[in-house]
């Protein structure tokens, strides 16, 4: 799946969206969270919305997570608006 730069947040958490998913009547987005570790590895996170069902949490904190899904509430509207445009016109494909 490919997936669309958004914005990389001050502690390099980088957070990219799918393509628009699903069919007409059920459309979902998936917002991804990544920041590099200490150890090489990644912190990873994935909501889908509309459902703000978190599909994938590893290596960040409850309050990360509160602070991404407050994020992703407000803007969803964003979020679902480059989805269907294949991603910002100044971004590439990741």
């Amino acid at each position: 799946m490919a997936m669309y730069p958004y914005i990389e947040l001050p502690d390099e958490t980088l957070i990219t969206h799918s393509h628009l998913l699903g069919d007409e009547g059920n459309k979902s987005v998936e917002v991804h969270f990544e920041r590099p570790t200490n150890d090489g590895g990644f912190d990873t996170a994935r909501c889908v919305l509309p459902s703000y069902q978190w599909i994938i949490r590893e290596g960040y904190s409850d309050e990360e997570i509160a602070m991404f899904e407050r994020l992703c509430k407000a803007t969803a509207h964003t979020f679902f608006k480059y989805a269907e445009t294949g991603g910002m016109s100044v971004a590439q494909a990741v």
